[in-house]
């Protein structure tokens, strides 16, 4: 493996890590441990900046036992971006000192932590003009509106339909991509939101914006009457039975980005069923091809990282009980320095 630019990575890092699910942001315990190294076709990454999604939290919590956490302690999140301190055998495409994005294998995970290995086929060179947060909110937020989109009809080569979407929690992580890059696609966006966001959501590029709290905003209905071709749906709490009346008869869909037994058994259910409305859960698939994409167009100043707040490294709980508070209004960013 090749010696970093700085000079050959140390043989302890900081990290942050748990022993045991269940705990929340008590459970967290800093520790020095080895740094790892870069096998067979992987990348070794001194991060900068990583991101929390709230899969980070529920592997916690044990919500995705016994596939993950794979083995205890473990070092949680997957959402990075840094600099590369060595190459394994087998990656021609990245040198010491690229600056990247990375999303790490979930099994694994590594992200409260110093350094890092990461897969050469998830990672993603990060020009100069998309900073570490902004790289670090894309490959599971972004990723996931990203194909959500895709999954009802969007295109964003400019071939696309011009279809009706609504995209609840709007405010979320994946909701602001998802506004901005419906948008993108020449979509119609109405948006649901808190009322402290509606003029954010709005900023964004959403064409209808409704406060949840409201009759209006909990009926879902877009103002101007339109049946949604799409739902890009972020929040838990909301059946498919009040969506149904919604979307269009031609074809519409639910995309669940947070789908429980019920949806998954309704969806099924939709399936053999040959239903023209659909439920349709979401599995975030990633591959460089879209990393590339959101990177490229955060570059290009068409897709912005709504940062919701910063921490460093020692304050790392206090962003783990934001993020399980549920009220962040974009990504929650972790920063190695401090």
């Amino acid at each position: 493996m090749a010696a970093a630019a700085s000079g050959t990575p140390p043989a302890k890092m900081r990290a942050v890590q748990y022993d045991a699910c269940g705990g929340g942001a008590a459970g967290l315990k800093h520790v020095e441990v080895p740094v790892p190294s870069a096998k067979k076709n992987e990348v070794l990454l001194k991060l900068e900046a990583t991101t929390i999604n709230p899969v980070d939290w529920k592997i916690q919590k044990g919500a995705l036992r016994p596939l993950v956490p794979r083995r205890l302690p473990f070092i949680p999140v997957t959402d990075v971006a840094g600099v590369v301190a060595g190459v394994g055998p087998g990656v021609e495409e990245f040198a010491v000192g690229d600056q990247v994005v990375a999303m790490l294998n979930s099994l694994n995970g590594g992200g409260f932590a110093e350094y890092a290995v990461s897969s050469a086929s998830l990672t993603v060179k990060r020009p100069p003009e998309v900073s570490a947060a902004d790289g670090a909110g894309l490959p599971v937020a972004a990723g996931t509106a990203l194909q959500a989109l895709r999954s009802i009809g969007a295109r964003f080569d400019g071939t696309g339909e011009p279809l009706n979407v609504l995209v609840t929690a709007a405010s979320g992580g994946v909701g602001l991509y998802a506004v901005q890059l419906a948008k993108l696609a020449n979509l119609h966006v109405t948006a649901t939101c808190g009322a402290r966001n509606v003029e954010l959501v709005r900023s964004l590029g959403a064409d209808e914006v409704l406060d949840y709290r409201t009759a209006e905003g909990a009926s879902m209905r877009s103002p101007s009457g339109r049946k949604y071709d799409g739902v890009v749906h972020c929040t838990v709490g909301v059946g498919w039975s009040a969506f149904e009346p919604l979307i269009s008869a031609a074809g519409g869909k639910v995309i669940d980005i947070t789908p429980n037994a019920s949806a998954m058994l309704t969806s099924a259910l939709h399936a053999v069923t040959l239903r023209r409305k659909r439920l349709v859960p979401l599995l975030l698939s990633p591959n460089r091809a879209d990393l590339e994409l959101l990177v490229a167009l955060v570059r290009d100043g068409k897709l912005r990282t709504v940062v919701d707040s910063r921490f460093p490294l020692s304050d790392a709980a206090k962003a783990w009980q934001k993020s399980i508070d549920g009220h962040a209004t974009g990504k929650i960013v972790v920063d190695m320095e401090g």
